[in-house]
């Protein structure tokens, strides 16, 4: 009978080379194996002496996980055990693709794979990913001869230059001319035409000539012109010729012409988009025709030079412009009673005011002026020479808000007026004293308190000496400054000027002081300053 040793020691070496086996089999011969295992084991405990159903039997089917714990009936005795994953079987070694022949990859191209390409034989397109950047094809780049043929190029090209300029590229070539009429680039510019050179130049047919030039106007689209010597037809031509004056001519002007007041209201009768007239050597045009013929609309109106122009002319502006910001007149027959028509109408919204070279206004013009017209920014009394310096003293306590006033040629002007103006007014920016032949170098140190002032004329100021110009470098604001004329000053003193650093203009035309290693030397210490000699 053998022992329970040896039993124990066959049942191990039978059980370890059951579960060897057992890994190594696939899972089609699984049950065959199985089978035969448990066949073996039981013929070993057979000769073993190993008795069906003892604990000999029990340990071994616990250790091989038994027939019935492979089909899912292990024993109710037996612990649950994990089981184990089959192993995976190894993955046959895929075979490299023949490489593609000349002929194959031509198919390819040609679209006979379905497989890489559509239905309908192209190509199909890949999905881009979100990264992905998309090729764009870029269009090949112009030459320089089809650069400058490019209206895109040129529009671009042509918006660097000033207005005269665009006026002779205008005449390079067709296209350059096509191009640049258009009317942003004539909205700066005021063209002058010659009615009178044009009637000559025309031949036996003035009239074609004409409307020829006022073709270009149209294409242009100008909204300003001035009409030299301009009669009656070359008025009725303009309205005719030029259609789209009708709404965008803005700013007309006729100087020296021989237009009467028929004529002149016809023309503004069709304008009905003038804010501005100036009317310059007109002198068949009287008041009658400016009371006919001056429109609500005008906010700008010019009168110089004609002769038949006088208090009424001032009577038809009050009466009918009541949206006038700017006056500017010169007339020598307008009297101080002329002043009084200004009413409330003109009083808020009238704020520019020239008069120029109207001898016959006195102080009690100025005295009309600040009473009707409180809210003025800009004066000029030029030339009106009757002016004192009461008068000066009435415009500086009354016209605290004025920013520029004129006194040129007004010569009973003297120092005791510059102190009424730096005294009072204190916002004053611009002042010109041309031809004030009293102004002496005191006036100067009055003006030299104002620190407002940043424009200063004394054209042949004859009395101001090297004296007054060190009060003037004093002026840190001062940009623009005119000594001409001034004989007194010598280069000691205008070497002075170096000190105004913020200056930008400096005129010393006719003046016996300036020589050129002066004006050398201005340069070389003011870099920023524009020296006139």
């Amino acid at each position: 009978m053998i022992s329970c040793d040896a039993a124990m020691e066959t049942a191990r070496v039978e059980i370890s080379r059951c579960i060897t086996g057992l890994g190594l089999r696939s899972k089609v011969k699984d049950k065959e194996d199985r089978a035969a295992t448990q066949e073996g084991l039981e013929r070993h405990m057979s000769a073993a002496g190993v008795k069906r159903g003892s604990v000999m039997e029990k340990v071994a089917n616990v250790f091989c996980s038994g027939a019935g714990g492979r089909d899912g009936r292990a024993p109710a005795a037996a612990a649950p055990l994990k089981k184990e994953k089959p192993p995976v079987p190894p993955r046959e070694k895929p075979t490299p693709p023949d490489k593609p022949s000349r002929f194959s990859f031509q198919k390819m191209k040609n679209g006979m794979y379905p497989s890489l390409h559509g239905p309908a034989g192209r190509r199909a397109a890949r999905p881009a990913g979100p990264g992905a950047r998309r090729r764009e094809l870029r269009a090949p780049q112009p030459t320089w001869a089809e650069l400058w043929l490019t209206d895109a190029f040129l529009e671009r090209f042509f918006a660097h230059f000033t207005g005269a300029e665009v006026c002779r590229l205008a005449q390079v070539c067709r296209k350059w001319r096509d191009v640049l009429y258009q009317p942003r680039y004539w909205r700066q510019l005021r063209p002058v035409l010659d009615c009178r050179d044009i009637r000559q130049s025309g031949g036996s047919d003035p009239g074609a000539a004409r409307r020829r030039y006022l073709h270009a106007l149209q294409v242009r689209a100008c909204d300003s012109l001035a009409l030299l010597h301009a009669t009656d037809e070359d008025l009725c031509d303009l309205t005719h010729g030029f259609p789209a004056a009708h709404k965008c001519l803005r700013w007309l002007s006729l100087q020296c012409g021989r237009v009467s007041d028929k004529g002149l209201e016809q023309t503004l009768e069709q304008l009905h988009g003038l804010h501005q007239l100036e009317l310059s050597g007109c002198n068949d045009v009287t008041d009658a025709g400016l009371w006919a013929c001056l429109s609500p609309r005008i906010v700008s109106l010019s009168v110089s030079d004609c002769i038949n122009v006088a208090d009424e002319t001032v009577a038809a502006v009050a009466q009918l412009l009541p949206s006038l910001y700017e006056l500017n007149l010169q007339a020598y027959h307008v009297s101080d009673a002329a002043l009084t028509y200004f009413s409330s109408k003109q009083s808020a919204g009238l704020s520019i005011l020239r008069l120029h070279s109207c001898w016959e206004l006195t102080n009690h013009a100025v005295l009309n002026i600040v009473h009707s017209l409180p809210n003025l920014s800009v004066l000029s009394l030029s030339g009106c020479s009757k002016i004192t310096d009461e008068g000066v003293e009435v415009i500086a306590e009354n016209l605290k808000g004025l920013r520029s006033l004129d006194l040129s040629w007004c010569t009973r002007v003297t120092d005791a007026a510059l102190e009424y103006i730096a005294c009072d007014l204190t916002q004053l920016e611009e002042l010109v004293l041309d031809r004030c032949i009293h102004v002496t170098d005191i006036g100067i140190g009055y003006l030299s308190t104002m620190t407002s002032l940043t424009s200063l004329t004394l054209r042949w100021c004859t009395q101001v000496r090297d004296f007054g110009l060190q009060h003037l470098c004093s002026m840190r604001n001062l940009l623009v400054l005119s000594l001409a004329g001034c004989t007194q000053l010598t280069s000691s003193g205008l070497s002075n000027l170096v000190q105004l650093r913020h200056l930008v203009e400096l005129e010393l035309t006719n003046c016996p002081g300036s020589s050129a290693e002066l004006n050398t030397y201005l340069r070389e210490n003011l870099p920023h300053c524009w020296v006139y000699d």
